[in-house]
């Protein structure tokens, strides 16, 4: 098949693109090609957020989502049907300044500048998507919305104040229905194929389209949201052949409850995937708001975080504790297995060739049960943990039925913990039964010492976080969430 054009709306026109490179980057095309300079490369992994830009695409519901993403890890393929919106974009026809952006001056937001322009993006993306009816943000969105963005000289306070300010000024209204329309315009219904000298890259729209596109070329490497694909071009300078996109497959973003399962498919944002295990699992929304940042979780995918097979993504220890199922697909085939037989080793999965990930089923809630998670890092926000913990009970009469531990970052895979498992199960939810899980946990993990943690660290947190679960869960005067995490406030009577 031919190539076809790159199209993507920007700065009130479509944009057409060919003859890149399919690794190139968004912000390498706007501040080379377009010189929209005001995106800033500081980091090039995502961490930095000097180069946050919102993208626009069709949400499926009729209407349009706008969502703050990282521009230096995007390729510019990916970006095909969307619409990107710049720094540029926030000055208003008359010549005047964006609320955000005068929020910002007048709180004294800035200082060298250089990461202003990804801070006022972060901003925008909250304005824009608040309701003008609604009472301004609280603290915690309002760092939510900053959490991937990072300020050397400036300081956080006077941008929280903007942030707060920018709310109490004229309301600009964002015209959506014209948006809409354009996008409508870009849509396309068949595979979308860009090739560029050496280079190929495929984006299929349907499920069907993705298996047989998969099966045959079993060698190519699936992209969805390149929030780690990404840095092996801009870090490790990785020269990529063939890729098929994913992000185009309306049905990997299902997401629905399906008996006593919540289906969870691969291709779903790490955001939309959190807000709906939150409806059932309220334990996870420190992990939440700790996984990577909003822009990350805006871009990467849980199927994506699952199929990558880091020992350290976080969201496999919940998942296996909680019984998840991944649905593998090939051709016409479709198979499940309970997550944690899907890693066979370090970054080696049950994958066959030509195999993708379909999806994810989790356990709802059943009576009885307990459930924490837990993150240790140096960092609150945006930083890979040291140990990633998950623990799952269900208690009949003070007495564990069924148990299910799993730890991330200490094992070469993400891993259960059998013998303390089976050291709690059908025993008394008390003292002496946790302490015998405890140290049986010394005989499931053997962890290693690296630049995140030593391995004594690792071998007393593992022990310690089960205990913590404990006091969390224990039958008789259960510890209050502020009673044991700093991160957490006392709920008013």
């Amino acid at each position: 098949m031919e190539t076809q054009a790159i199209r993507f709306f920007h700065r009130g026109q479509v944009r057409e693109v060919a003859g890149q490179a399919a690794t190139r980057t968004l912000l390498q095309y706007l501040r080379e090609d377009l010189y929209c300079t005001g995106t800033k490369e500081g980091c090039a992994e995502g961490d930095c957020g000097a180069c946050t830009v919102l993208v626009g695409e069709l949400d499926g519901r009729g209407g349009v989502a706008l969502r703050a993403v990282n521009a230096c890890i995007q390729f510019l393929p990916a970006l095909d049907g969307k619409a990107v919106f710049t720094v540029e974009d926030l000055r208003l026809p008359d010549g005047a300044l964006h609320p955000v952006q005068q929020a910002l001056v007048d709180c004294h937001g800035s200082q060298c500048g250089f990461c202003t322009p990804g801070f006022a993006m972060s901003m925008w993306g909250l304005y824009v998507n608040r309701d003008p009816g609604q009472p301004g943000p609280d603290r915690a969105e309002i760092d939510t919305a900053l959490s991937g963005n990072l300020c050397r000289c400036t300081g956080y306070r006077p941008i929280i104040d903007a942030a707060v300010a920018m709310f109490d000024q004229p309301y600009v209204p964002f015209d959506r229905q014209v948006l809409i329309a354009t996008l409508e315009s870009l849509r396309r219904d068949d595979v979308f194929t860009y090739r560029s000298a050496d280079q190929v890259f495929h984006a299929p729209r349907t499920l069907a389209q993705l298996a047989q596109l998969r099966e045959q070329y079993p060698d190519a490497r699936i992209l969805a949201g390149s929030t780690d694909v990404g840095l092996w071009v801009t870090k490790q300078l990785r020269h990529l052949p063939h890729l098929i996109y994913v992000g185009q497959v309306a049905e990997l973003r299902d997401i629905a409850t399906e008996g006593q399962s919540l289906y969870i498919g691969a291709g779903a944002l790490l955001e939309d995937a959190f807000a709906a295990l939150l409806e059932h699992f309220g334990e996870l929304d420190e992990l939440h708001r700790r996984f990577a940042s909003l822009p990350i979780r805006n871009a990467g995918t849980l199927g994506g975080n699952v199929a990558n097979g880091s020992p350290i993504g976080d969201s496999m220890p919940s998942l296996i504790a909680l019984g998840a199922h991944i649905v593998l697909r090939r051709g016409e085939r479709v198979r499940d297995m309970p997550l944690e037989d899907f890693y066979l080793a370090y970054q080696k999965t049950a994958l066959e060739p030509g195999e993708f990930v379909q999806g994810l089923r989790v356990p709802l809630p059943v009576a009885g049960q307990r459930f924490r998670t837990y993150k240790l890092s140096k960092r609150f926000d945006q930083d890979i943990s040291a140990v990633c913990a998950a623990f799952a009970i269900i208690l009949d009469g003070g007495v564990v039925r069924d148990a299910r531990i799993a730890f991330g970052g200490v094992a070469a895979t993400p891993k259960r913990a059998a013998l303390a498992e089976q050291a709690l199960a059908g025993q008394a939810w008390n003292e002496d039964t946790v302490a015998r899980a405890m140290d049986a946990l010394a005989r499931d993990y053997s962890p290693l010492s690296d630049m995140r943690a030593s391995d004594a660290y690792r071998n007393a947190t593992v022990r310690n976080l089960l205990y913590r679960f404990y006091l969390e869960t224990r039958p008789k005067d259960p510890l209050a969430a502020h009673e044991v995490s700093v991160f957490a406030q006392p709920v008013s009577a």
